[in-house]
Order: structure tokens, then C-alpha cells, then sequence
């Protein structure tokens, strides 16, 4: 017999970024405030309901949203589970393809439609319950997303096309989810967006991220704000003096440089060049002293031949960033690089240049992480796992910085607790310590 969807299980599966993550502890907030029992991420079949939150950014995270679409369509057809809704980035971009050639799917929502969703899965959407979530981290920090969309016109970026024009959320509005979420004992806020740099401009005509930050910064509860995804051009500089003497405001920076010879950064239209960057990237480190600088870089873009990378070599050796991430260009229909530019660069050589900045990155990583043997931080502490307890210190994001280990023969320490952590080893992406004591 066939299971009634609205009173069964739902497990929601997300893929992508945080921000797809939000969005997804949105829907599971409004599930669960009308009755209906939510899991997240589960592989297991025993939910009636699957709703896949999809990433369709670049080539390989479109390959793994299909073939988790595909997956669970198996599922359906082996009467394991009933129902398969798709939402999310992909979804919105490629809703017309998607309906002709996967049609076991019983329907496909964009970014925008939480309120349809809601209602496709047999309930009432709840207004009231604007910045309420059901948090899928860890419950001492959450992602807050202070924005929608982006304005810039990078060549190969299709964000614009899928998630729209730029979007602030009012201050008030981020003021009271933060509340909410500090009353759930959140002491960690991880800003998110597709550009920080931008936030307030559309709403109330100036940069407003130093004043938002600030005021976040006064909610109790509240021990750390980290800023993800800022955007080199008209970076807001108010924010580096609130970072240098709010110690709630950590001393990290996530700013995404892609390049930096001239050539490719104008074909890629970054609104940026080589000298106003590194320009930007020092003022950081002058007016906020040990600063964590967190980059990613974009190689085998349309105009990257051997000398422009080498130049991104040299540039990366020199300047010696905290964090490093490298992505190969993905050639996507619709964005501006695709309607101009040719695909010139061999996969094979992407991976290549890739794998030569990751090398060089790793070497540097290990001596920055060397250096701090001996020293003291003020650790988070995250999980417990195996023979460890795994921390963070304010220069470390969840998921994709440093982890510090502690361990456990040290005596009981309690996940969501800061501690005093004395470094007593290192290696490229991972520090060993001793607790000195609670904070």
C-alpha cells in the first residue's frame, strides 16, 4: 500500500554550499513546526519523502546532483521510498530539462519557492516563523545568510543567472534570527553570502556590513562572527578596525582573488587588478595584525597561458596565504566566458596547474602551522571523534580550515566550549595541542 507523504518521514538532502544548507534548515523548520517527523542527509530509504536541495554551479557538482536525483529515483522505483521532489540550484537553472529527461520525479522547485515546497509536502507555510531553522550543524555555530544573489558579472559565474540580482536581508530581520539562534545556544555566526562586500547597498544605499557585524557583535550568546565570501572590489575597509578591536569579530577574512595577472583578471571581469589586490590584501594584515587571509583560485581560465601562471606561482609563494583552494575552470553555458571566450585550456593541464598551486600551498601551510607550536589559542571545541577532540581556533572555519586535536586522555572536554589550547604539534592542515584550561 502506498504511504501518505504528509504524515510520513521526509529526509531532506542537501548538496552545494552553505547557503543551499540554510536554505534547506529553512524548509526542515517549517516541516517540524507543523508535525511532520524530518531527517537530514540520511542515506537510509525509511523516509517516504526525499527532498533534494541540488547544486548546479559547475560541471562536477551538476554530475553529483543527477546522479543523487538518480539514486533516489532507483529507490523509488524499488517501492522503497514515495515521493522524490528536487530543489535548489540546478533545478532552477535547468527546470524545463530536467522535467523532459528525468520524469520519475514527482516535481522540481527553484531557489525561491520555499513557500510552494512547504505546501507540495501537505502543510501550511508558516510566516511567523521567518528566521526560525532547524540547525543541521553542530549546535554551538550556524551559517546566517545576509544575502541573496549577486550584481557582479565575473565571466565565469553563474550564480547571477540561478540565484538573481543582489538581495540584502534587512538588519532587523538578521538581528532577531541571530537572537533565535544565540537563545539555541549558537556562539559561533559564520556570515554567508554570494558577495558580503556588497551587503546594504540595494537596501539602504551604503555598505552596511561594519555596522551589521557590529550590531550582531552585542547579541549575548554570541562569542564569534566569521566573515565567508567577501568580494575584493569596493571591499568595505570600515570592517578592518571593528575586526581589530571587537574581539567577538574574528581575524579572518574569506576573499575569493581568482588571479592575479591583469590579462585574466580583466577577461574574467573581476572589477579588479593585480596592484589595487594586493594593495587590499596588505592593508589587512597592517590594520589587523595576524590576521587569517582565506583565498580560493580559478586556473585554466580563457587566457591563462604558461606565463600567466607562473606569475599566479610567484604571487602565491610570495604573499603566503593562511588558506588556499583551487578550482579549474568549468566552461558553462550562459555565462559571459562562455559566450566569448573558447574553452582553450586543457582539462588535463587544469588539473596540473591545480595540483602545482596545492603543492605550494601545502608546503606553506606546513610551515605557517610549525610556527605556532609552542604557542596559545582560544579553541572551540567541535566534536568528539576516536581518540581526539576536534577544535578550531578563530583562524579556522568549520569544514575547510585547520582542525586542532586534542587528546583525550587529557580529560573530558565538552563540545561548544572555548578552552586555552597550548600547540604542541603540527602538520600541513592540522595542529596538536594541550588543554591549559576552560575559557
Amino acid at each position: 500500500m502506498k504511504r501518505n507523504p504528509q504524515i510520513n518521514k521526509i529526509n531532506i538532502v542537501t548538496l552545494g554550499c552553505s547557503k543551499n544548507l540554510v536554505d534547506s534548515e529553512k524548509l526542515m523548520g517549517q516541516l517540524i513546526a507543523n508535525g511532520i517527523e524530518v531527517v537530514h542527509d540520511s542515506d537510509d530509504t525509511d523516509a517516504g519523502t526525499v527532498v533534494i536541495n541540488t547544486c548546479g554551479f559547475i560541471h562536477d557538482a551538476k554530475e553529483e546532483s543527477v546522479e543523487t536525483i538518480l539514486n533516489f529515483i532507483k529507490a523509488k522505483e524499488a517501492g522503497l521510498i514515495d515521493n522524490v521532489y528536487v530543489m535548489g540550484c540546478l533545478s532552477e537553472r535547468y527546470k524545463k530539462d530536467l522535467e523532459k529527461e528525468i520524469l520519475e520525479v514527482d516535481r522540481y522547485f527553484g531557489v525561491n519557492d520555499l513557500e510552494e515546497i512547504v505546501q507540495a509536502l501537505g502543510v501550511d507555510y508558516r510566516k511567523e516563523l521567518i528566521g526560525e531553522r532547524q540547525l543541521t550543524t553542530p549546535k554551538h555555530y550556524a551559517y546566517l545568510k545576509i544575502s541573496e544573489g549577486c550584481d557582479r558579472t565575473c565571466s565565469f559565474c553563474s550564480i547571477p543567472m540561478i540565484r538573481g540580482k543582489h538581495k540584502s536581508l534587512p538588519i532587523e530581520e538578521l538581528l532577531n534570527e541571530a537572537g533565535i539562534l544565540a537563545s539555541k545556544g549558537v556562539k559561533e555566526l559564520i556570515l554567508i553570502a554570494q558577495d558580503l562586500s556588497y551587503y546594504g547597498l540595494d537596501l539602504y544605499q551604503e555598505q552596511k556590513l561594519s555596522f551589521l557585524v557590529n550590531a550582531l557583535s552585542k547579541i549575548e550568546g554570541i562569542e564569534w562572527i566569521r566573515l565567508h565570501y567577501t568580494y575584493p572590489a569596493n571591499f568595505p575597509v570600515e570592517i578592518l578596525p571593528l575586526m581589530a578591536t571587537n574581539k567577538k569579530v574574528c581575524k579572518y577574512i574569506d576573499i575569493p582573488i581568482q588571479h592575479i595577472n591583469d590579462d585574466v583578471l580583466s577577461k574574467m571581469r573581476r572589477a579588479s587588478d593585480a596592484k589595487n589586490t594586493i594593495d587590499l590584501l596588505r592593508r589587512f594584515r597592517k590594520e589587523v595584525p595576524g590576521v587569517a587571509i582565506r583565498t580560493t583560485m580559478l586556473v585554466g581560465h580563457p587566457g591563462e597561458g604558461e606565463n600567466e601562471f607562473e606569475e599566479l606561482k610567484e604571487f602565491i609563494k610570495e604573499f603566503r596565504f593562511d588558506r588556499l583552494g583551487v578550482f579549474t575552470y568549468s566552461h558553462e553555458e550562459g555565462t559571459y566566458g562562455y559566450q566569448h571566450f573558447k574553452d582553450e585550456v586543457p582539462e588535463s593541464i587544469k588539473q596540473q596547474r591545480a595540483d602545482e598551486l596545492m603543492e605550494i600551498q601545502q608546503k606553506i601551510s606546513g610551515e605557517l602551522n610549525k610556527a605556532k607550536q609552542g604557542k596559545e589559542f582560544r579553541a572551540l571545541i567541535d566534536r568528539s571523534e576516536g581518540d581526539f577532540y576536534i577544535g578550531r581556533t578563530e583562524f579556522d572555519s568549520p569544514e575547510v580550515d585547520n582542525e586542532v586535536l586534542v587528546p583525550k586522555d587529557q580529560g573530558k572536554l565538552i563540545p561548544g566550549n572555548f578552552y586555552t589550547v597550548k600547540i604542541t604539534d603540527a602538520t600541513e592542515y592540522d595542529l596538536f595541542g594541550e588543554v591549559l584550561g576552560k575559557v
